[in-house]
């Protein structure tokens, strides 16, 4: 059966070689000219065929963020994206996920809007499995945050980048002239008591005011920041879902501990 929510969201798409629209053939989206692309039997479409990502999460490192985000220790976080992305629109309008992962934040949104669709985009086949099954008005398509989105002109209300790579250019080109674009990222103090495990580079929020002001201006920001109390297997999952796991070694015995959620979630309207 073709997903549902994909079926809903199809008008959003363009193909990627042709930039035409993409319109459902059986377990497929083909365009005109019959490039076509394939669905998953978990539910999301494959528009990176034959192409190569610039980078996506590996299975451990999404395996380690289901597991993690399913305790609850970040759902003040989702909290504020969903409060953000609310105040974007009354309620019946597109929500895009760049970088979406398992589709976590997006359902997050979708269930704070019952009448909103949802598109989650990313890299990681493994985190699109979970990603195409987060909502039940949540479609998602693989693709790189780093090249043009395959979206038509101005289809969202709201496009949302959490912890994820940004691509300031696409972000306003698919956003409507009234539409928001929600960021999170660290503060310097995000995780502080990992800071060997977990860095935070102290000059992203000056990158990101230099990226995003040519085409935004910030509208509101709120500082999510509250102590966690995280037992062993939090801590190892929460060190393994972070990029930086590439390149910590494995720490299979890690005693409980206190550690500080501290993160930045800023709405920005169209320039």
């Amino acid at each position: 059966m073709f997903p549902h929510a994909l079926a809903q969201s199809v008008d959003l798409l363009r193909c990627p070689v042709c930039r035409t629209g993409l319109s459902p053939a059986r377990t497929a989206l083909r365009c005109p000219a019959s490039h076509t692309f394939d669905i998953s039997r978990s539910g999301y479409v494959s528009l990176l065929s034959g192409t190569r990502a610039t980078s996506g999460d590996a299975p451990d490192m999404v395996r380690a963020r289901d597991r993690f985000l399913a305790t609850g220790n970040y759902s003040p976080i989702r909290r504020a994206v969903a409060h953000l992305a609310g105040d974007a629109f009354p309620g019946r309008g597109t929500v895009v996920d760049v970088g979406c992962g398992t589709g976590y934040y997006l359902a997050g949104v979708l269930d704070h809007l019952p009448g909103a669709r949802g598109l989650g985009l990313d890299t990681s086949v493994r985190a699109l499995r979970s990603a195409a099954r987060a909502h039940a008005r949540a479609a998602a398509a693989s693709w790189d945050v780093f090249r043009p989105f395959p979206l038509a002109d101005a289809v969202a209300d709201v496009v949302l980048d959490v912890f994820a790579p940004r691509n300031p250019a696409e972000f306003r080109r698919v956003l409507r002239a009234d539409g928001r674009l929600v960021v999170v990222r660290p503060t310097g103090a995000h995780l502080a008591e990992l800071r060997t495990a977990v860095r935070v580079d102290p000059a992203k929020e000056e990158r990101l005011g230099r990226a995003l002001g040519r085409h935004f201006d910030a509208v509101a920001t709120e500082h999510v920041t509250y102590p966690m109390v995280l037992n062993s297997t939090n801590v190892v999952d929460l060190v393994a879902m972070t990029p930086n796991a590439r390149h910590a070694p494995p720490r299979e015995h890690v005693p409980g501990v206190e550690v500080t959620v501290s993160v930045l979630a800023t709405a920005y309207r169209v320039r």
